[in-house]
């Protein structure tokens, strides 16, 4: 795969200043129209080689395009933050808005192709992370993202005059490290798995471009020229993402009888309040009790909460809350996503506030939003949400991977008992605020938003993160339940 970039390609100094002049101006042209079109984001990835001139590349698009509008990450080692929490969480964060560009040195591509020619990670382990990160990629091309994947290669002897080059001017020796010379050291390793995963990765909407290093007149030609081309190509379709799609698999409604799993609970459950005031202390110092062990530290928790609207959600996570340290917990309300959120991929609103350890995260409301009232009301396609099942699978995957207990609550209650409980809220006063006119209105899509339920659990009930469907009629069986829930997933864990 990287034969064509060591042929030695070389453009003399006269045609580079032509070509660049005109080549810098339709960058800054193409940059602007991306900006003012505001309908996708630009990722560009910069990996390779050692001295194959990755710096100067990242330092050159700065210079020929507004850096107002372009930011530069460069990934290094991790942060005692970034450990805290799962390994993707830094990257998402570097994610540009619609209408940026950012530039990303060094990617999810490099930690998997180190810990492999270390010998750190079996093959089927790299693997693993290759088809992780297909899924990815393939989420954030499908979510509109223009990805340009730019690989950097030197052959081993282009690559030992540039380290040995670079060390005998005084003004960048101090470019090279030794760390530069033990992965020199690794030259063939590096290449061979470096190969392997280019090879694997190379996908319709991310394909690679391999960027032969030698000469920096051609290097940056080449990585401008592409960029240019794929955002002309992108802005002649600005409405790209919005063609028409295969339909995801499967009809609206499946069923041949009106019974499912939230029409099977058994509703007519009641814990008087005299036996709830006793086993609300039981619970509470339980889940106080786990909080507090040692091992905690290994681990955070990530609460999700979803269910019928007044079946009680926000009582239960007072109950939660009452019973740990308040510099332990974090409570997301999650509503129509704003104006920032609508600028990213889907799931970067809640990949922000992902906990590190020994804490706590509970979602009022979460990320199944896409499969729940985006999809009863319209403000997704099928196409979108369809594959938001997969994608959001793979989100908690990584969560438990990286020891985070996720547990997931349906509060469910009857069409006749919300009828009771908006009744009450209009009448009191201090519970007038609960009540708006969407949730009559989403009252009348009673049977969409149960069948849109009933999917979604189950495509994401699984193994590692189950849906635990709780009987919320009464609201004092309801809030035991949530808190036996958590603090037994929480014991499993530690």
């Amino acid at each position: 795969m990287f034969e064509s970039a060591e042929l030695g390609h070389k453009i003399d100094d006269a045609s580079y200043k032509k070509r660049a002049a005109k080549l810098r101006a339709d960058l800054l042209d193409a940059q602007y129209a991306v900006l003012e079109a505001a309908r996708f984001p630009v990722v560009v990835l910069i990996n390779g080689v050692d001295g194959a001139g990755k710096g100067e590349t990242v330092n050159l698009l700065a210079e020929w395009m507004d850096p107002r509008h372009i930011r530069s990450v460069a990934f290094g080692g991790s942060t005692e933050d970034e450990r805290a929490r799962p390994h993707m969480w830094r990257f998402w964060r570097a994610l540009p808005p619609k209408g940026r560009i950012g530039v990303l040195f060094g990617s999810w591509y490099t930690f998997p192709i180190v810990e492999r020619v270390a010998k750190k990670m079996s093959s089927s382990e790299l693997d693993q992370d290759i088809e992780e990160i297909v899924r990815f990629e393939r989420m954030l091309t499908q979510e509109g993202a223009l990805l340009l994947k730019f690989w950097f290669h030197l052959s081993k002897e282009a690559q030992r005059r540039r380290l040995r080059a670079l060390e005998r001017d005084r003004l960048t020796r101090w470019r090279v490290t030794k760390t530069d010379w033990r992965n020199f050291a690794k030259y063939d390793a590096y290449r061979k798995v470096s190969e392997r995963v280019l090879r694997l990765t190379s996908q319709g909407d991310a394909p690679w471009t391999v960027v032969e290093g030698t000469d920096s007149n051609f290097r940056s030609l080449t990585v401008g020229q592409t960029l240019l081309d794929a955002l002309h190509r992108r802005l002649e379709d600005t409405k790209a993402t919005q063609k028409s799609r295969p339909a995801a698999p499967g009809p609206e409604a499946t069923s041949v009888d009106e019974l499912h799993m939230l029409r099977a609970l058994k509703f007519e459950k009641r814990l008087s309040k005299e036996k709830f005031g006793g086993l609300l202390e039981k619970e509470q110092a339980r889940l106080n009790k786990l909080s507090r062990t040692p091992a905690m530290k290994r681990h955070a928790v990530v609460v999700v909460f979803e269910g019928n609207d007044a079946a009680g959600k926000g009582g239960a996570i007072r109950r939660i809350t009452g019973a740990l340290d308040a510099r332990q917990y974090q409570v997301i309300p999650v509503a129509a996503p704003t104006e920032e959120e609508r600028a990213q991929p889907y799931l970067w609103r809640f990949w922000r506030h992902v906990p590190p350890r020994n804490m706590f995260t509970v979602f009022d409301r979460s990320w199944y939003g896409r499969v729940l009232v985006e999809r009863v009301e319209g403000f997704c396609d099928r196409h979108a949400w369809g594959r938001a099942y997969s994608e959001i699978n793979d989100f908690e995957e990584q969560l438990v991977a990286h020891g985070i207990v996720v547990v997931k609550l349906w509060l469910a209650i009857t069409q006749d008992e919300q009828l009771r409980r908006f009744k009450d809220r209009e009448k009191t006063r201090f519970k007038r605020f609960k009540i708006t006119a969407d949730d009559w209105r989403n009252r009348e899509k009673w049977g969409a938003y149960e069948h849109a339920a009933c999917d979604m659990i189950d495509q994401t009930s699984t193994d590692i993160a189950p849906w635990t469907l709780v009987e919320a009629n009464d609201k004092h069986l309801a809030r035991i339940t949530v808190l036996r829930t958590i603090s037994s997933a929480l014991e499993r864990a530690l």
